[in-house]
């Protein structure tokens, strides 16, 4: 199911990509167990600008937020923040999000369900690893993402 907003994401991640989900039978479906929280980090704020070029002439050129990717094939553009890993993500499909670094997207959407929430988006792949869309008990979604397939490569212009 798909909540309309990250369509365009779906479809556009890389294609004939095994799609098959990661086994929550590994390391990462324990570390709740483990006593470790499944919201490893911050990796990303998504922040909606009407096309890229126009978001990195005001974040990048006069900001002054060094660009670190670029992926026009999902309309995206990562800037550095300089006292943080986070990225801040200019997006021409999303909505202004945080987007939390999980171990892995598959095994936070089981943690997620079994404890009360709500998958709003099944784990599907995305350039850099996987991504979910789940709701608290609360109403609040959380964009969570594994880096499975590792990060961007500096610049990347694809």
């Amino acid at each position: 199911m798909t909540d309309g907003r990250l369509s365009d994401v779906v479809s556009a991640t890389l294609p004939g990509a095994a799609a098959g989900p990661n086994s929550v039978d590994g390391p990462a479906s324990r570390l709740k167990t483990a006593g470790m929280p499944i919201i490893r980090a911050l990796d990303a704020v998504t922040v909606p600008v009407p096309d890229l070029d126009a978001g990195l002439r005001f974040y990048r050129d006069a900001l002054g937020h060094p660009l670190f990717w670029r992926n026009d094939a999902v309309g995206q553009a990562g800037l550095g923040l300089p006292d943080s890993d986070a990225e801040l993500v200019l997006t021409t499909r999303q909505t202004y999000e945080p987007n939390w670094l999980v171990a892995s997207a598959d095994a936070a959407a089981e943690t997620i369900r079994t404890a009360g929430g709500r998958v709003v988006t099944e784990p599907f792949d995305i350039p850099v690893g996987r991504l979910v869309v789940v709701a608290d008990p609360f109403g609040n979604r959380l964009v969570l993402l594994d880096l499975s397939k590792g990060r961007y490569p500096a610049a990347e212009t694809t």
